[in-house]
């Protein structure tokens, strides 16, 4: 197989071929194939199926799309269903906004197209939610209330009712996955000043500290090494006020 001659979905789904960059870049191809695909996709601390998960949340917030055809056929062949595929793109319009989020459509919908993929594999639009947990739940909307509910209180409530007593209770995107893509959003996007609570969020929902510091190092060679190192001092405090606990 060259790459000139695309063969498998995948390949179908690249969208620069290796012959491009070498064209441009020959030792970005070298740190690509390397340093990327064969060190840091590899490492142990998060699944592949977790990285793709992560890759195209941090794509979506960047408003990368033009590379999403690629990882979304990576994301289906490492075990991620197109119902969380889905849900991925419906639960980050909220948190990097509409517009990024449907810039992602017409990548994925050329996937799903090609591997025919219908409604019936796609999340419903009014399901049945997960349960909620009352006590957190009244304890955060309580915190958000009190600090801002007299500057914006639409927006108080708009969290409340839009968010967390929905989207996140959505059932086809498990809530450590949603707690996954929205810390990866989150780093992608620079907005380090929400990562303590959604870090702890989904430590609750149990990711793991090994796998909060591998989105973390995953995610400065997909959303720079900048964005990558700001999130670090978040990170190790909000670890260490956890082994405090």
């Amino acid at each position: 197989m060259t790459d000139l001659h695309a063969q498998t979905p995948l390949d179908a789904a690249r969208p620069v071929t290796r012959e491009q960059v070498r064209s441009v870049a020959p030792a970005l191809d070298h740190y690509g194939q390397e340093r990327l695909e064969r060190t840091v996709w590899k490492r142990p601390g998060l699944s592949t199926r977790d990285r793709c998960l992560v890759t195209i949340a941090a794509l979506i917030a960047r408003g990368q799309s033009f590379a999403l055809g690629y990882y979304t056929e990576k994301a289906l062949d490492n075990g991620v269903k197109p119902a969380e595929i889905s849900e991925t793109i419906t639960h980050l319009a909220y948190y990097v906004g509409w517009p990024n989020a449907m810039a992602a459509i017409p990548p994925v919908s050329d996937v799903f197209a090609r591997h025919h993929i219908g409604a019936d594999q796609l999340p419903a639009v009014s399901p049945p939610l997960l349960p909620i947990d009352e006590k957190a739940e009244a304890a955060r909307a309580k915190l958000v209330g009190d600090n801002f509910a007299a500057t914006a209180p639409g927006l108080v409530d708009y969290t409340t009712d839009y968010l967390f007593k929905d989207l996140w209770l959505r059932p086809d995107l498990a809530p450590r996955d949603r707690s996954l893509i929205t810390m990866a959003a989150l780093i992608a996007a620079g907005q380090t000043a929400q990562i303590p609570y959604h870090l702890n969020r989904a430590m609750d929902n149990g990711l793991t500290e090994t796998q909060a510091a591998e989105v973390i190092t995953h995610l400065a060679f997909y959303a720079g090494w900048p964005n990558a190192m700001s999130a670090l001092p978040v990170a190790k405090d909000v670890f260490a006020k956890r082994h405090a606990q």
